[in-house]
């Protein structure tokens, strides 16, 4: 084998394990979209039962699905890093 051939092979290894890294890193998004789906459902079963806290629930709700997202966000980060960044 030719070092070129070695250098277009690796090359293509090291490409195709970056695309995998990226892809491995954005599983983080299920866990927020799960969450997210979660929260949603038992916002809307807690005001159905009590239509009074309906506000009290409605801003835990969305601070809940904030914080949630930032992890669906850091794990997009990282897998733009790895795909970008890394060697």
């Amino acid at each position: 084998m030719t070092p070129e051939v070695a250098k277009i092979l690796v090359d293509g290894l090291v490409t195709g394990l970056k695309f995998l890294g990226a892809g491995l890193a954005m599983v983080g998004t299920l866990g927020a979209g799960l969450g997210i789906g979660l929260l949603g459902s038992g916002a809307v079963q807690g005001i159905s039962r009590n239509p009074d806290a309906a506000g009290t629930i409605q801003i835990n709700m969305i601070l809940a699905i904030a914080f949630a997202e930032a992890v669906a966000i850091y794990a997009l980060v990282v897998a733009m890093l790895i795909l970008f960044v890394g060697g």
